[in-house]
């Protein structure tokens, strides 16, 4: 019980510290362009941590959900809703929010796919996960005081696994299967606001 309630208050302590830093400093808010060009919603909270490090947290979903009535007007065959998160911690080589930056991200991403005739997949359903680490670059620009635009791109590994199953939600599994990819792990344009 002592044991519990010291690492809970060490990490509240730690997330406190965290907190406090961060915002006696800049935090801003963006939102990718690229991502959005997917059709997955996106948001991004940059803080902080020093005169040349910050940390980025990327989250993206796309929730679509489809009716399974062929009747209706939102009836699709084709479906990829998915949910990321994407980390980065960032060394800026001017100042922090300008500039030239190189990023070591990871990567988290539950996805379920169907009825898309490209890159292999065929008509099937795949329902996985995917997770890896990439190393990145990337370019900001100062517009005015409140406002940035950043290009970045990312190289780097994920481990993904997932179960294959006949087309449409009630199909029967057909197997397990994991992959290991190397290559573009993380792609950006994004629109800055800058909080403080």
């Amino acid at each position: 019980m002592i044991k519990i309630f010291s690492m809970k208050r060490t990490i509240f302590l730690f997330f406190l510290f965290f907190c406090t830093h961060s915002f006696a400093q800049k935090v801003a808010i963006k939102n990718n362009l690229a991502y959005d060009a997917l059709k997955t919603p996106n948001l991004s909270l940059e803080f902080s941590m020093g005169r040349k490090w910050t940390l980025d947290t990327q989250v993206g979903m796309n929730f679509f959900f489809y009716t399974q009535d062929a009747t209706s007007s939102r009836y699709k065959t084709k479906k990829a809703s998915h949910w990321l998160v994407q980390p980065e911690l960032r060394y800026w080589l001017c100042e922090r929010f300008n500039g030239s930056f190189f990023g070591l991200h990871g990567h988290y991403a539950d996805v379920d796919i169907s009825n898309l005739d490209m890159f292999g997949l065929g008509h099937d359903r795949y329902d996985g996960k995917l997770y890896g680490a990439g190393i990145s670059y990337g370019y900001q620009w100062i517009l005015n005081k409140r406002w940035s635009m950043e290009a970045t791109i990312g190289l780097g590994y994920a481990h993904i696994k997932y179960d294959k199953y006949e087309p449409g939600d009630n199909g029967q599994k057909l197997g397990h299967n994991t992959k290991d990819y190397f290559g573009p792990t993380k792609v950006g344009l994004s629109f800055i606001y800058i909080i403080k």
